[in-house]
């Protein structure tokens, strides 16, 4: 589903910055599509891994700490993927409430 996100986005232009090409921006630079699907897979993998620590210390693999403190970090993405999501639906809303 990411992939589609960040296909879509490409596909349509969006997160282009008008008047910067390729060739001014290097390798370095990124469009926006690609910042948003680095995001959002580093988010599936935080919680991935806050998943399997916290099923290692059911288990009683892992130590607390490492238990918590991935368990911590996933909440923290979460919530702010949550908070992204709650953005992102707002400013679609506002953009759909201006008159043309």
């Amino acid at each position: 589903m990411v992939a589609n996100i960040g296909n879509a986005l490409g596909a349509a232009g969006i997160g282009k910055v008008p008047g910067m090409d390729d060739a001014k921006t290097g390798a370095v630079g990124q469009d926006f599509a690609s910042f948003v699907k680095g995001a959002a897979e580093d988010a599936l993998g935080t919680m991935e891994s806050g998943e399997k620590m916290s099923m290692k210390g059911i288990a009683g693999e892992a130590d607390l700490t490492d238990v918590v403190q991935a368990v911590n970090s996933a909440d923290i993405t979460l919530r702010t993927v949550v908070a992204l999501r709650d953005k992102m639906v707002q400013a679609y809303q506002e953009i759909i409430r201006m008159p043309i």
